[in-house]
């Protein structure tokens, strides 16, 4: 696992980002929150080619990751992983600053 001062990303997520790269026009993955869900706030995940000012930027060396920095505070120390499991196969975020999550995990408060 990578170890980044605002987000962790698992061996897991960097190598499904790697295999989803031919299928976008982007070298970067944006991780970022927005308001809804069940819980008040939920994750979000995009392949971005816009690069923000204020971004915090993190250098796989083939791809990025991207925070922007409304997401930035809610996300710090966070981990992003990749799981296959008998619900799906999705990225998601272990996050010690959500409170209370909901109970797929897609949604949390602070």
């Amino acid at each position: 696992m990578e170890q980044n001062t605002s987000i962790n990303v698992t061996e897991s997520a960097q190598k499904r980002i790697q295999n989803l790269l031919p299928e976008y026009e982007s070298n970067a993955f944006r991780v970022y929150v927005t308001g809804g869900g069940c819980s008040g706030f939920q994750y979000g995940f995009k392949f971005d080619s816009e690069e923000a000012f204020d971004d915090d930027v993190i250098d796989f060396g083939h791809f990025r990751v991207l925070l922007d920095s409304l997401s930035y505070p809610y996300l710090y120390g966070s981990e992003l992983d990749y799981v296959e499991d008998l619900s799906g196969a999705k990225f998601i975020i272990k996050n010690p600053n959500a409170k209370t999550t909901c109970g797929c995990g897609e949604s949390f408060t602070v």
